[in-house]
């Protein structure tokens, strides 16, 4: 080659090489976000879930893109984290929907409802069966959009100072229980009190409230509950499968990269998975520690289910004549249950029963 069409070539790549770089920069640029959890750090899975995102972002965008976790607390109280976000006073929020149904009852629907789905159909329906985008839908105009980023699986159905055998025994009972499984108890005696986590246990101690829920037992043993509380009652019917969700604020997702959505994105899912394995393995050991000390298992009686069932029922009609969005959201949903149930009857639970019976057998 001659040395002045070398000379061009050169001139022409070093040319290339000036365009090309600043793109390039500009496509993985170092963005920092701040995230407020509803929940404190000593819930080491539920918070745990906003760290694991976290550090999943981070290594998947070689440390450019970094989301600092704060507990509860620590910029906002707990259930203020959606506003936080919406408002922008932080970029992020890791929280449960539920908490915000004084806002608009259908939120709820996307995280749990009382009867509504477990955790496998939960995440079928949001990610297989329209779940998310009505979501997506409904989220935006409340300014913000959200990912499915954890899973409790059916929790407990709480701590409680006395038996409750009827349904009689709900008749004024102040009972700490979140979102909109409140307005049903409250429809069978219940004075449903929200509060958040790391205030439940001071609230039990001193008599403000007779009962309370929370997860299940890895974290209910954290949070000291059979110490203030002896009866244990299952199932948390209201919680069959809740979905807890990472929030982002909405203009500051659409300024990301794509690239860097597809990571927030799919770090959420792997973190719905996490945590769901997470307390599948820590919950058995807390339970036989839990019973070893002297916790009194119980499951609610029929006639209390029956009751309140018929109460949730009553609650959907209702909300339902108001609210249209509710109504679009919530028969989906219910649509979709009946779908799987059909399903589970026949595989998943034949199978599931026939192993609990054997369990115990050599």
């Amino acid at each position: 080659m001659k040395r002045r069409d070398f000379l061009k070539v050169s001139a022409a790549g070093a040319a290339a090489t000036a365009v090309a770089s600043p793109a390039i920069a500009q496509s993985s640029p170092e963005i920092k976000w701040r995230l407020t959890s509803s929940f404190p750090k000593s819930l080491d899975t539920i918070y745990g879930g906003a760290e694991y995102l976290a550090k999943q972002v981070a290594e998947m965008t070689d440390n450019k893109f970094q989301i600092q976790v704060f507990q509860a607390g620590e910029i906002v109280p707990g259930l203020q984290a959606l506003d936080a976000t919406a408002k922008n006073t932080v970029e992020m929020s890791h929280t449960v929907s539920y908490y915000y149904v004084g806002k608009d009852p259908t939120f709820a629907i996307f995280s749990a409802v009382p009867f509504g789905l477990n955790a496998r159909m939960q995440n079928s329906w949001l990610y297989q069966g329209g779940g998310n985008e009505l979501a997506t839908e409904f989220f935006k105009k409340h300014g913000v959009i959200g990912f499915p980023c954890g899973n409790t699986g059916t929790q407990m159905g709480g701590w409680f100072r006395k038996e409750i055998k009827t349904v009689a025994d709900l008749s004024g009972l102040k009972f700490r229980i979140g979102g909109i499984a409140g307005q049903v108890l409250q429809k069978v005696g219940v004075v449903p009190q929200q509060i958040a986590g790391g205030d439940i246990y001071p609230a039990l101690e001193k008599g403000t409230i007779d009962a309370a829920e929370w997860v299940g037992p890895y974290d209910d043993e954290k949070l000291g509950f059979q110490k203030v509380a002896k009866y244990y009652y299952y199932p948390g019917f209201w919680e069959g499968g809740p979905t807890v969700h990472a929030f982002c604020n909405l203009e500051k997702w659409n300024e990301l990269p794509k690239s860097y959505q597809t990571v927030l994105a799919n770090a959420a899912q792997c973190t719905n998975s996490w945590m769901s394995a997470r307390y599948d393995m820590q919950n058995p050991a807390a339970l036989k520690r839990l019973v070893a000390g002297g916790t009194q298992l119980r499951p609610f009686t029929n006639e209390v289910l029956e009751a309140c069932l018929k109460a949730t029922n009553e609650l959907w009609s209702e909300i339902s004549a108001k609210n249209a969005e509710f109504k679009k959201v919530i028969d989906a949903m219910q649509a979709y249950r009946s779908d799987q149930y059909l399903w589970w009857q026949v595989a998943e639970y034949t199978y599931d029963s026939f192993q609990i019976r054997s369990r115990t057998r050599g």
